[in-house]
């Protein structure tokens, strides 16, 4: 569950359908959306809900932990050599077929570029974007360096998985999860120290701040760890799973509580609080959120909304391209005399960014599954004795 995992999967067990995810998942991308919408024309209210948006991608991340993480490990946990093979399969012809239009689209009509400065189009191919991205230089579809996070983690995570199971040192991974979330600390103190406390005195560290802290991987493991573990400790320790869902309300308040701390902790965001323990406790408190979303006793899992479901489906694509249409929508209509800051213009947006996701979906996204289930049957037949 993530911001490009199908939006609706089994759980860790494969016993029911996480339904209460599809939710938190369709307001991680309405929360981003929101976040960036303030960089565009916006009315002035839009600022006080979209502010702390920025952290919907670390729910993506937890999210994407959790899921990603729990499939591998429910392969362990029934005995079973993971599929590194098919697992590959599903990825591409889920995540890059839909980016590589995208990524066409910015390069072949400068028109629908959101800002100037297009990157290097290997940058974006190879997924290593996020690294050295200076705002100052880069202004096009910057937000594609979240989805480099989570395709470096697609393909560490199960190599991972693969060697531990190779040395038999399953049980051991906690202390590799420990060190990567202690590491984290040493990191990024070393990054604040390095590269943003000589430019304190200077006219404002945000685009620096986002090139060396918030951008760079080795930065942002927090919420995918967090979501790993829980997925470990809910597969292979079944009693804190049925406890965590006997108390999965205390937990979800809990989490609420520490999103409202993080909120003081980690604002203003390009800041040594946000660098140090900002981004630990965010995904901290989506953590328990996400743990308590999949119990089924819970309110978001018995809660059913055909427009949630409808957004978590659409997640991908909006992700994909809402700065694009929100950048078209806000010209052509502007031309027409509509105001950029009225609440109207953001509607448009709204209901611009929906289209252009839907049209990816039926267009790119459901043709490209169609062609990955084929790939995989014929993968699968191939290994038939």
């Amino acid at each position: 569950m993530s911001i490009s995992t199908s939006a609706v999967g089994l759980d860790i067990s494969g016993k029911h359908k996480l339904s209460g995810l599809d939710h938190l998942r369709a307001f991680a991308i309405v929360f981003v959306f929101l976040f960036h919408y303030q960089f565009y024309g916006h009315p002035e209210w839009e600022n006080k809900i979209g502010s702390f948006g920025w952290t919907g991608v670390d729910l993506f991340f937890v999210l994407s932990g959790f899921l990603i993480a729990g499939q591998l490990f429910n392969t362990v946990a029934r005995g079973k050599s993971i599929a590194i093979k098919e697992f590959f399969i599903k990825r591409f012809f889920r995540i890059i077929p839909p980016y590589l239009v995208v990524i066409a689209l910015y390069a072949l009509v400068p028109y629908l570029r959101e800002r100037e400065h297009f990157a290097a189009l290997w940058k974006y191919l190879t997924f290593t974007f996020n690294f050295g991205l200076d705002l100052r230089q880069t202004g096009t579809f910057t937000h594609a360096w979240s989805l480099c996070v989570e395709e470096q983690f697609y393909l560490i995570l199960p190599l991972t998985f693969c060697l531990f199971n190779y040395l038999k040192a399953g049980k051991k991974a906690i202390y590799l999860i420990a060190a990567l979330f202690i590491s984290g600390f040493v990191i990024r103190y070393a990054g604040w120290q390095y590269f943003i406390e000589p430019q304190l005195s200077g006219d404002g560290i945000g685009a620096v701040w986002n090139e060396f802290i918030y951008y760079p991987t080795y930065n942002r493991l927090d919420g995918l760890l967090i979501g790993v573990s829980i997925a470990g400790i809910y597969t292979f320790y079944p009693h804190i799973k049925a406890k965590a869902g006997k108390y999965n309300h205390v937990l979800m308040l809990t989490g609420f509580a520490i999103l409202i701390a993080s909120y003081f902790v980690a604002t203003p965001q390009a800041s040594f609080n946000t660098t140090m323990w900002g981004f630990p406790l965010i995904s901290a408190g989506y953590g328990l959120v996400v743990a308590a979303a999949v119990s089924p006793g819970n309110i978001l899992y018995k809660l059913k909304s055909t427009i949630t479901m409808q957004i978590a489906t659409l997640s991908y694509g909006i992700y994909l391209t809402h700065k694009l249409m929100i950048h078209l929508t806000q010209n052509l209509l502007s031309a027409a005399g509509m105001d950029k800051n009225s609440s109207l213009m953001m509607l448009c947006c709204i209901i611009s960014s929906v289209a252009g996701a839907l049209v990816l979906r039926y267009a790119v996204e459901k043709p490209s599954l169609k062609l990955r289930d084929k790939v995989l049957l014929k993968w699968q037949g191939n290994k038939l004795p």
